[in-house]
């Protein structure tokens, strides 16, 4: 999750989410064809070698339009665009649902919205993430900003505060699962409903 996720591009809008302007619409596609220039990039070369120059090239943009998109490579990689859908369709979940379940059918709205073209890039990013030793200290700051996220998330829904001690563990037994398991099995729907089922029934072995 990043701060670049506010940019996130799914099949169709929202009911209520207004049609985004021309400008909007140039921006999103510039800064998409930066993504997928740099991804292939990536994998024809790797991720070390590849330079911030060119991507852009690629782009066929100039590296100052780059840095207007992005501050650094490394946010290339890290921004995530699930961020908004998901946070989304946590808000659409009823009041009343338990905290995890309303995660765990957030997480079903949230995946039958999102193109899969984007999913397969998603999954692609994530396994990049880990598979890169230079990005290894940039997961470890994403996953402190996770926790403060998902703990304003859950506080909101239960009207606790974010530093409460019950939130944050349930925040923590969450997204360290979910931080445990990816890079080692496939980034999907199906990882993350198995882990919120299994912290629901009290994490028997």
């Amino acid at each position: 999750m990043s701060a670049e996720s506010s940019h996130a591009v799914i099949s169709g809008e929202p009911a209520g989410r207004p049609r985004p302007t021309l400008r909007e619409r140039k921006k999103e596609r510039t800064r998409r064809t930066i993504r997928t220039e740099a991804f292939r990039l990536f994998r024809e070369q790797g991720y070390t070698e590849t330079t911030v120059e060119q991507i852009a090239e690629a782009a066929d943009i100039s590296p100052s339009t780059f840095f207007r998109y992005f501050p650094s490579k490394e946010e290339v990689v890290l921004a995530d665009d699930l961020d908004p859908v998901m946070i989304q369709a946590i808000d659409r979940q009823p009041k009343g649902k338990p905290v995890l379940a309303a995660i765990r059918d957030a997480t079903v709205d949230a995946f039958a919205e999102i193109d899969p073209e984007i999913m397969e890039f998603e999954k692609e990013r994530v396994a990049l993430v880990y598979s890169v030793p230079e990005l290894r200290g940039a997961v470890a700051r994403e996953f402190e900003r996770n926790i403060k996220l998902m703990s304003g998330i859950v506080a909101h829904r239960l009207d606790r505060d974010e530093s409460d001690f019950e939130v944050l563990t349930l925040v923590g037994a969450l997204t360290g699962a979910m931080y445990a398991l990816i890079g080692r099995e496939p980034f999907s729907q199906e990882q993350i409903v198995r882990v919120i089922d299994f912290l629901e029934s009290g994490m028997p072995i």
